[in-house]
């Protein structure tokens, strides 16, 4: 069995701590005066510089200290939160990324500029440089006290009894990192517990089994303890409470335990006195007193039960899974298909157990790969933000259905997309504050970041209330380029279209954001490569919308297996709304008009036998499948109805790329291959004809 990379573990939850650490940056640069952010982001940065430290990331601790004085002064009120300091720290965000990627590389002129705009901030919200580095870590500047120093007035005095797994060393866990930031909260009496070392003999030198007991006295909040251990509680044993001044006596009236606590680890950096003592045997007197009866840390028991409801698994091995339930559909298809031609009972039975087991475990995988698209919307808060400091516009991001859910390879594939979207909307689509102001709008501009579902589909739409697109320019711009006929006839919609021609572009002038005509570009080829259609809507003075319409997911689908001529296809089950029969008469009746009337609305209907020229007459009893997308219906009309299918999307090839009326193909139990039905496709074809034959009267 392997074990994981501790590092590249690290990485991992680095990664996501400076996700939490931006994001509660972005949400107190909305409201400075939210104690809760400023508490958020202290803890994030602490257990950034902490972890980093344990696991030999000396540069990045070393950076994130200064960040984490700096909202120490916050949280303290030495100085208030700024705009400005908040700026200061989500660019060193960007900076700590680097330090974790290449922690061997060349930072120090970066990290030195990045400093000197954060000291700027901190001495520019009311405190001084100099003051804010005096402030920077008390403890280093005093003299260590000696544990049995009466408590001062306000303090607390906590006994903290911890241990940590056998193989935290191997994971590179450090206690003496631990201990010294306990020792930075206050006077604190350590006591190494070394009851559970084993004979010589049965000693493995890579596990721990020492324990400790530390009496803190204390200013801080019981919260800042817990800080200490956040990045290990996981696996942890942890014990706090309160002790009262009697016992908090006791330990004073005991020999100093302090050559104790240095045979095991060593004070903090500041206290060199301490380090030159000589190691002592540890005196009986010493010995580890009985520890109290507590409950574990409330904090503790959240992270524990925590660590057992999530486990971490790399993408690929879910990817190598889907793989192997794809496999097991179509051999499940397979056997279906052999049972029912059987008269066997009891291959019969067991295939419809293989049936059924088959479809839990692809529902549950399917389960698996869906995320909520809140991880693809967080990181355009951040975007926006450097956004509005870069075009000097105030600019709002407004977000909805954040827990809409999507297939993990759809969200990946859409980030690109939807950043070109949004610094389009941003440079492009809002005004300046002094244009808005003046047209009667509000000084900030909005961007709409939208997310649901429809059928199989999921829509995410990009709205923004600006000048909108200005389609004079639109049509002379594709009429210089020869992408148009001068004067040609084009819809709107087919219009709005051409600004996702490759190098299209209306801006007048190319900046750091756009005006190359690259990034509409992108979007489009992204979106058709993910089967998707894209929607705009623009009206002058008021905004633009663009809808991206996804597939839920690439990879397995529930679908509805048809018969047009000798040929097999599959219709996505979550757009098919019912099934209609359609006799000889009526299907001679409704020649050159192409209608059913169904509930009194006429829905238009395009026969696939037609359209795939199959050149094979049709069946005495043909049946209509409505589908439908959104409020849009079109029928299909086909020979005949196979059953539903467990459809294993498999990808076209090259070749096949621009045939726009299928989405993918499967692989049958027999071994054939029936092709996928593009239905967004099929309906705007459906539509096309129906408003052709309404024009033509």
């Amino acid at each position: 069995m392997s074990f994981p990379d501790p590092i590249a573990v690290f990485r991992t939850e680095a990664a996501e701590l400076l996700e939490q650490i931006e994001a509660g940056l972005l949400d107190l640069n909305h409201d400075l005066a939210d104690k809760e952010q400023v508490d958020a982001v202290f803890r994030g940065l602490h257990t950034l510089k902490g972890s980093g430290a344990m696991f030999g990331f000396e540069a990045l601790a070393a950076f994130t200290h200064h960040c984490e004085t700096a909202f120490d002064q916050v949280r303290k009120g030495i100085v208030p939160a700024t705009h400005d300091l908040v700026t200061a720290v989500l660019n060193a965000t960007d900076h700590m990324r680097a330090l974790i990627e290449t922690p061997d590389g060349d930072h120090e002129a970066m990290s030195e500029a990045l400093l000197s705009r954060l000291r700027a901030a901190v001495s520019a919200a009311g405190l001084p440089a100099e003051a804010a580095a005096s402030h920077a870590a008390p403890a280093a500047a005093a003299p260590a006290a000696s544990p049995a120093t009466t408590a001062p007035t306000g303090a607390t005095t906590y006994r903290i009894r911890f241990s940590l797994p056998a193989n935290a060393m191997v994971n590179g866990t450090n206690p003496i990192g631990l201990l010294n930031e306990l020792r930075d909260l206050g006077t604190c009496a350590i006591r190494a517990d070394r009851s559970r070392l084993p004979a010589l003999d049965d000693l493995v030198a890579t596990d721990l089994y020492v324990r400790w007991d530390v009496d803190l006295v204390t200013e801080q909040p019981r919260a800042a303890i817990d800080d200490v251990f956040i990045f290990v509680m996981d696996e942890m044993e942890l014990s706090v409470e309160t002790v009262d001044a009697v016992q908090a006596e006791a330990p004073a009236a005991q020999p100093s335990p302090q050559p104790v606590a240095a045979s095991v680890a060593a004070p903090a950096a500041a206290t060199p006195t301490a380090r030159a003592e000589p190691v002592h045997p540890a005196p009986a007197a010493v010995a580890t007193p009985p520890a109290p009866r507590t409950t574990p840390a409330p904090a503790a028991e959240s992270k524990q039960a925590k660590s057992t409801e999530n486990v971490r698994v790399p993408a690929e091995r879910l990817d190598e899974l889907m793989d192997r339930v794809g496999e097991l559909v179509i051999a499940q298809s397979r056997l279906s298909q052999l049972a029912n031609a059987s008269v066997d009972l009891q291959l019969r039975a067991v295939s419809e157990d293989v049936e059924r087991l088959s479809g839990e475990l692809r529902d549950t995988m399917m389960v698996l790969r869906m995320v909520p698209v809140a991880q693809l919307f967080s990181r355009f808060r951040r975007l926006v933000h450097d956004l509005a400091i870069e075009t000097g516009k105030k600019i709002e991001l407004i977000t909805e259905g954040e827990t809409t859910e999507v297939d993990k390879s759809v969200v990946e594939r859409l980030a690109d997309p939807l950043v070109h979207l949004v610094r389009n909307s941003c440079d492009h689509g809002l005004e300046t504050p002094e244009e808005r102001l003046a047209q009667g709008k509000q000084a900030a501009g909005r961007i709409f970041l939208s997310a649901r579902q429809q059928a199989g589909e999921v829509i995410i739409t990009i709205k923004d209330d600006g000048r909108g697109i200005n389609r004079d320019r639109v049509r002379a711009k594709a009429e210089s380029s020869g992408l148009i006929a001068p004067n040609a006839v084009l819809s709107d919609q087919d219009l709005l279209q051409l600004i996702f021609q490759p190098g299209f572009s209306t801006a007048q002038q190319v900046t750091n954001l756009s005006g190359r005509g690259v990034g509409m570009d992108v979007v489009k080829r992204t979106i058709d490569a993910l089967r998707g259609t894209i929607n705009v809507v623009s009206h002058t003075g008021q905004g633009s919308e663009i809808s991206l319409a996804i597939p839920l997911t690439l990879a397995i689908i529930d679908g509805l297996l048809v018969r047009v001529g000798s040929g097999r296809y599959v219709i996505p089950l979550s757009a098919v709304e019912e099934c209609l029969e359609l006799s000889i008469e009526e299907d001679m009746r409704s020649r050159g008009r192409s209608f059913i009337s169904l509930r009194d609305s006429l829905v238009p209907f395009i026969r696939l036998r037609d359209l795939f020229k199959t050149g094979t007459k049709p069946d005495p009893f043909q049946k209509v499948v409505v589908i439908s997308t959104g409020a849009e219906r079109v029928g299909l009309v086909v020979d005949q109805i196979i059953g539903d299918h467990q459809t294993v999307i498999k990808g076209m090839s090259k070749l096949h790329h621009d045939v726009a009326t299928f989405s993918g193909a499967t692989i049958l139990g027999d071994g054939g291959v029936a092709l996928i039905l593009d239905v967004g496709h099929l309906v705007t074809a459906g539509q096309q004809q129906e408003a052709q034959l309404r024009a033509a009267g």
